[in-house]
This record gives C-alpha cells, sequence and structure tokens, in this order.
C-alpha cells in the first residue's frame, strides 16, 4: 500500500501544485493545503483518473475514508469542505475535470448534502481524540511525572524573558574554580592505577578512611557521590574486571583548553543528582528524588534569585504532593536542602548568601543544556556584549523583525558602524553554505550606510559574498566599484531559491514563478547552472520534481546534468 500511496503521490504532485498557485486569486478563502488527502484517497480508493469525480466519490472520500486518515480534524472541520469546493472548481475551469465527471454543480451539490455530516464527523474524531490523550496524558502523569521533572513547568519557562548567558571563557574560567570537580581528580589521583575494588563495597573501610583523609574531607558521606562524580568526569575507569585507573589526564585539570575544560564540567552536569537527600530507608530516599532539580528549577522561574525560606516551604508541599511517602522523607531528612545546596555550590551552580540562593552563570548555563535535553524551549542566547556576528545572524532568523531590530541596535551599540559591517560579513562568509545568514547580514550591512564601503570592498574578494558587495557598492555611486555580473544576479537568484526552499514546496515553486512565463525560467535554468553555488545540484532536482511545467522539468533536469558533468 505504501508504494501505491507514494506512486499517487506523485502522480497528484504536479496538479496540487497548480492548484496552490490557481487558489490565492479564485478562491481566497480556501487552505488549498487541506486537499491533498481528498485528492489522495480520491485516486486511491474512487478513481483511477485523477480528474474523474463522479456522484457518490466525495462522499465516500469524505465520510469513510478521511475520519481515519485526518492529521488534523479542527482544520479538517473548519476547511475542508471549502477547499475541495474550490479544488472541484479549480479542475472545472481549467479543464482538469475529466469527461465522464458528473457536472460541477451536480458535485458542489453533493459536497453541500455531505457538509453537515462531514463536520459531524470530524467533531466525532475530535472527541475521541481529545479523550485519548487525557487518558494518555493521565497515565504518563501518574507513571513518568516527579519531582525534578521539568515538563510541568514548561509554559512557564515558555514564557520567560531572555536569558541571556555568558561567554565560553568566563564559563570556562568559573568551571576551572568548581571545588566537586578538584575534589574528584583528587580522589582519582589517589585511586591511581590498578588499584582492586571489591565485588560488595568497592573500597575497604580502612581505604575510604585514608581518602577522606587525603582530600581533606570532614567525613566520608560523600565520598562515593564522588567516585560517581570521577566516573562521570571520566577520571576514573574501570581497566579490568575487579581494578579500576586514574585516566592520564586527570591531573591536567583545570585544563587550560576552555573548550576541553567546559566539555569536563558538562560530563558532570548530571552529578546535580548526587544532591537529592540519601536517608537510611531507600523508599525515603526515593520519595526525594529529583528535589534539587525541583529547587533549580524554582529559583529560573523565579529570576535567577529566591528566598531559601520560600523554596523550603514549597518544595516540603510538593514532595508530600508527588509521593505519599513525601512528607516523612522530609521530615526524617532533617534539612533535606542542605545536601542541594552543598552540591550546587559545590558544582559552582548557585551561591547561596543569607537566605538568598542564586543561580550563577555556569548553573543557568548548565539549567539551559538540561532543559533543551528534554526538548522544553527556552528564550536563551548570548549576553549581547558576548554574542558575535554569527550570533547575532543566527538568532535574529527565529525572531519577529522588531525583535531583531532590537537586537541588533543593541549589538551595534557596542562598536562602531565599520566594525560591526566586518564582523558580520566575516560571519556569512565563515558559513558559505547558509543562504539566509549571508542575505541577513547583506541587509544589515546595507542599513550601516557608507561607513560599511570598507567591508564590502573587502567583500568583493568573497565569492559568496561578492554579488550583494557589488549590488550594494554601485547603489551607492562608489568610485571604481565594480558592476554586478550576470553571474552575480544568478547567485543572488539562487540564494532567494534556496530560502525559499526551506520555507516548503508551495512557496519555493512560487519562487520560480516569481521569475517569469516558463520561457523565461527555462532560459534562465540554461545557463545558472553555471554559477558555482553550493546549493545548485539539489535547487535544480527540486525544480526538476516540483514545477508544473513538464517543459521547465525537462529544462531543470538537462541543467542537472550538465551542473554535476561540469559541462
Amino acid at each position: 500500500m505504501t508504494d501505491r500511496i507514494e506512486a499517487a503521490a506523485a502522480e497528484l504532485r504536479p496538479l496540487l501544485q497548480e492548484f496552490i498557485l490557481w487558489a490565492p486569486d479564485n478562491a481566497p478563502g480556501s487552505d488549498p493545503d487541506l486537499v491533498g488527502p481528498v485528492a489522495l484517497w480520491h485516486r486511491l480508493i474512487a478513481r483511477d483518473d485523477v480528474g474523474l469525480w463522479k456522484r457518490g466519490d466525495l462522499r465516500t472520500v469524505l465520510l469513510e475514508r478521511i475520519p481515519q486518515v485526518v492529521e488534523d480534524p479542527d482544520a479538517a472541520a473548519d476547511g475542508m469542505i471549502p477547499a475541495v469546493r474550490a479544488y472541484l472548481t479549480f479542475l472545472s475551469s481549467t479543464g482538469r475535470l475529466s469527461p465522464g465527471s458528473a457536472s460541477l454543480e451536480t458535485l458542489l451539490a453533493e459536497l453541500d448534502e455531505v457538509e453537515d455530516d462531514f463536520v459531524d464527523t470530524m467533531e466525532d474524531t475530535i472527541a475521541e481524540r481529545d479523550w485519548d490523550e487525557e487518558e494518555d496524558e493521565l497515565d504518563e502523569d501518574e507513571a513518568d511525572e516527579g519531582l525534578g521533572d521539568f515538563e510541568p513547568f514548561a509554559d512557564e519557562i515558555g514564557a520567560l524573558p531572555t536569558i541571556r548567558l555568558r561567554p565560553d571563557t568566563e564559563l570556562a574560567e568559573a568551571a576551572r574554580r568548581v571545588t566537586l570537580i578538584a575534589q574528584a581528580r583528587d580522589l582519582a589521583l589517589w585511586v591511581g592505577t590498578g588499584r582492586k575494588v571489591g565485588e560488595e563495597t568497592l573500597l575497604t573501610e580502612s581505604e575510604v578512611d585514608e581518602a577522606v583523609r587525603t582530600l581533606g574531607l570532614p567525613d566520608a558521606r560523600n565520598i562515593w557521590n564522588l567516585w560517581n562524580l570521577a566516573i562521570d568526569l571520566e577520571f576514573l575507569a574501570p581497566d579490568g574486571d575487579d581494578t579500576v585507573s586514574v585516566d592520564s589526564d586527570t591531573s591536567a585539570w583545570p585544563f587550560e583548553d576552555d573548550d576541553d575544560v567546559l566539555d569536563a564540567w558538562m560530563l558532570g552536569l548530571h552529578s546535580l543528582d548526587y544532591g537529592d537527600p540519601e536517608l537510611d530507608d531507600d523508599d525515603l530516599t526515593l520519595a526525594l528524588s529529583g528535589l534539587t532539580r525541583a529547587l533549580l528549577i524554582r529559583v529560573l522561574l523565579a529570576g535567577g534569585t529566591r528566598p531559601v525560606s520560600s523554596l523550603r516551604e514549597e518544595l516540603a508541599e510538593a514532595a508530600a504532593e508527588y509521593d505519599d511517602l513525601g512528607a516523612d522523607a522530609w521530615a526524617a531528612a532533617g534539612d533535606p536542602l542542605a545536601s542541594v545546596l552543598a552540591w550546587l555550590t559545590g558544582y559552582g551552580m548557585v551561591t547561596v548568601e543569607g537566605d538568598a540562593v542564586t543561580l550563577t552563570p555556569l548553573g543557568t548555563e548548565g539549567l539551559v543544556h538540561l532543559l533543551d535535553d528534554e526538548d522544553i524551549e527556552i528564550d536563551a542566547r548570548p549576553a549581547i556584549d558576548a554574542m558575535t556576528a554569527l550570533d547575532l545572524l543566527s538568532f535574529s532568523a527565529d525572531m519577529s523583525e522588531e525583535e531583531a531590530d532590537e537586537e541588533f541596535a543593541a549589538w551595534l551599540a557596542l562598536r562602531d558602524s565599520a566594525r560591526a559591517a566586518s564582523e558580520l560579513l566575516e560571519a556569512a562568509a565563515e558559513e558559505e553554505a547558509d543562504a539566509l545568514v549571508r542575505v541577513q547580514a547583506a541587509s544589515l550591512v546595507g542599513s550601516l550606510g557608507e561607513a560599511a564601503i570598507p567591508a564590502w570592498r573587502e567583500a568583493l574578494k568573497e565569492p559568496s559574498l561578492r554579488p550583494y558587495a557589488a549590488t550594494h557598492l554601485t547603489q551607492m555611486d562608489v568610485e571604481d566599484a565594480p558592476e554586478p555580473t550576470q553571474a552575480d544576479t544568478h547567485w543572488l537568484i539562487l540564494d532567494m531559491w534556496t530560502i525559499s526552499a526551506g520555507l516548503g514546496r508551495p512557496e519555493f515553486v512560487s519562487s520560480l514563478h516569481d521569475i517569469g512565463p516558463a520561457q523565461t525560467l527555462i532560459g534562465l535554468l540554461d545557463v545558472i547552472w553555471k554559477v558555482h553555488h553550493p546549493h545548485i545540484e539539489e535547487l535544480l532536482d527540486l525544480i526538476g520534481e516540483t514545477h508544473p511545467d513538464k517543459q521547465v522539468v525537462k529544462a531543470a533536469k538537462r541543467a542537472l546534468f550538465k551542473a554535476r558533468s561540469g559541462r
């Protein structure tokens, strides 16, 4: 069946592309994207001819098949009938309604007849799915949700104002001062090479006492957490069935290279769970599992600082809510937050002054990574004073125009316009394959006026930027500025196509139509393949797959062959 579906979809694609282009002018109130499933299943279960529509086909497809396959019944209930009405009108008005079909008037009358039943069916489907989703959510909540889960806070996290991250140089310097990593290093160095470990307890009591003295710890309570941290950091590793050894690079901590330092710190990030209280009763210990994460997320939501006293009260209630033994565990722990705060401060993630606990820049960075690991959206960006030109261009792509302008203005305020232009164009040159970054850079630099002329002149040396540089210099009537060549114009077109291809096939096909009539596009394809653009082959291939005009498709395939063969 899958092969049949793919073949039918390929057969329908050119027709649906033409309908998508026809709809805005001829049926502006309809959503042409909703027609695809109807046309596809009409072809699969009703007629071999995509243009042959007889009375009864609409009822079969809309009431019997679509309810089983529809992905968004809400959208279908609102817009599928108007979209199908527009599609049938398109087939009739463009001569694509095959001989033997019912008249358009008959088909539209049938569509009116089934409309109420179709909407009722979609509403039933919505109700069933809502019920199933609620059941699934309840099951998931009961099975998975715990004290340290971030997911229940996802909406609040997503609504936070932008979180600014410090540069790696600062974070690495902070990581070098983390006491727990230094202690894990010292423990690993004490372990040495080829130390035998036991089956039930890794170290004997005398070895534990020796390790505690060597590390200068007040007691042995934290020794196994440090042991596990040393393994997380790859300072320690098994090297036999019953032996462990220190890694040869361990003694070099704190490392010189910032990236190496941060990589090591990130390896130990999940050790924050070692801050959870450990009680004599395993069930009580489990009831407070996730307490460290629960504290971190609440501090983040409070803006990065929060009184310990209010955290203690809220987390005690949360522990009791999440586990029947939570209240007993909280009482048995005495001060459950003591171990939490000790570990987090020791790992450089928070500071505690008086009654206030505050996330450090290192802690904020780590928490953003933890949220990202769980696919929870958070608006986190480099601090303006630490933001590179490439950071600015990359993040701006996902911002509204107003927000991007504000970000650029703040970034520009920290440097003069000439330097800003150079940084932006250098960043764009580094990302030759990224047309969107290039277009954004050219737009921003273009707004800097004459101050950007030296940077534009330098950009003439970069093949990917030369078209933009030549265009802007010419527009500013700069003396001796080279006129944009035909190849420059073609590069700009290819960048435009690359960006539109990333937006979806309808947008891509629309950008092809912007070039002009089919013959104009064919003429362009006959020469544009010569441009050494990083996406030339995939763009020509995509034109061959998506354009509704067969002559354009042939021209695209011919151009693709030439581009690949170098002729």
